[in-house]
């Protein structure tokens, strides 16, 4: 990009199309220009669908006093994200088949359109203007020597999302498919993916069960939370387990990721509300130790991995281990961090606006480089 986002006069209309719900918006210099509009998603009417998107994105641009750029925005893969095709979503199956959705609104608006995953684009808002700017700021501040410069961003709700920025460049991958963290393996269950002890659906699951009850649906994390800190009526016990489980089963897939990846975590979405509950699971479950077939213990990565929500891990994280050595041949001496470390932190934007911070981003990157 040819200067930061926070002073482009560009104007970027966004959406952040949910399995529930499509919010729209319009950003300008990393500020939206209008009060985001909420629409019902109608994952089963294809029609329906696109009106509401064309209505919602003329909507925003009757609100604007200045010519709109671009259209950028997250909608859920498998897609061909670069020709702007929708493939067969499982939770959208009105789009079976695929629809050129990008290129029915470039048709539309008479402006260039993108499309890419929610996970990719969060990961991308909060590696730009989010939690990888503040962190870094963060460190300066306390003195440290580290500063990072990879994210992996994880979004936690309906589903389980996830996006991987390197050195501010996104990874799309070859089949637009460069983070499909929800398609790894379950720990719990070798014939489930991920995604099923890693979603609110998980956390439903797992209450029921713990209960002895049938499934309840309309039973959202934030009440089974509510039901765990004894504030609604429930089996407490049982939602605790929930998020033990939910915690430990996203701690196995945050350690893979890692593993692969030497990239700070930071989490989006409705459940990190419930970060009291599962932060101490997942962070026993990254930095457990492994055991070989002779009885010997080793970590199971190459660093601790920190909270960098409690401010005495940061603390530490943030210290880390000085050291000064010779450099051979000469007088002269360097220090450096001798601490191998990662952090896991919560999204301070939000999900949403991450999201739309992110499609902003890239839809200027993508701009200047017609």
């Amino acid at each position: 990009m040819s200067q930061s986002t926070s002073d482009d006069p560009r104007i970027v209309m966004t959406l952040d199309a949910g399995g529930t719900n499509f919010i729209f918006s319009a950003i300008q210099s990393n500020q939206e220009m209008v009060e985001p509009i909420h629409k019902p998603a109608t994952p089963e009417d294809l029609q329906q669908i696109l009106d509401v998107i064309v209505q919602g994105f003329e909507e925003v641009t009757n609100q604007l006093s200045a010519p709109v750029s671009a259209i950028s925005f997250a909608f859920p893969g498998p897609a061909n994200y670069p020709q702007g095709i929708i493939g067969d979503l499982p939770n959208f199956k009105a789009f079976k088949g695929g629809v050129a959705l990008g290129p029915m609104l470039e048709d539309h608006f008479g402006i260039p359109v993108y499309i890419n995953n929610d996970g990719n684009l969060f990961a991308y808002g909060e590696a730009l203007t989010g939690y990888l700017p503040h962190l870094n700021k963060r460190l300066k501040e306390a003195g440290s020597l580290k500063q990072f410069n990879s994210l992996i961003g994880f979004t936690l709700g309906t589903g389980f999302g996830a996006g991987i920025v390197v050195d501010n460049q996104m990874l799309v991958g070859n089949n637009s498919s460069g983070a499909e963290i929800h398609n790894t393996l379950n720990p719990w269950n070798s014939a489930w993916n991920a995604e099923e002890s890693v979603s609110t659906r998980a956390i439903q699951r797992v209450y029921a069960e713990e209960a002895g009850i049938e499934v309840n649906c309309t039973l959202m994390p934030k009440d089974i939370y509510a039901i765990a800190k004894g504030n609604l009526q429930g089996n407490a016990q049982a939602a605790i387990e929930s998020f033990v489980r939910f915690g430990k089963s996203l701690g196995n897939s945050i350690a893979n990721s890692i593993s692969l990846i030497d990239a700070l975590v930071v989490l989006g979405g409705g459940i990190t509300a419930a970060w009291d509950l599962f932060a101490p699971a997942l962070f026993e479950e990254i930095n457990k130790k492994y055991i070989d077939y002779r009885g010997n213990r080793f970590s199971r990565l190459s660093y601790k991995v920190y909270n960098l929500e409690d401010s005495s891990d940061f603390e530490q994280f943030a210290k880390g281990k000085l050291r000064e050595i010779k450099v051979p041949g000469s007088g002269r001496r360097i220090v450096y961090d001798d601490l191998p470390a990662n952090g896991i932190g919560l999204s301070m934007l939000g999900a949403s606006k991450s999201i739309a911070l992110g499609a902003y981003a890239f839809a200027l990157k993508q701009l200047d480089n017609i």
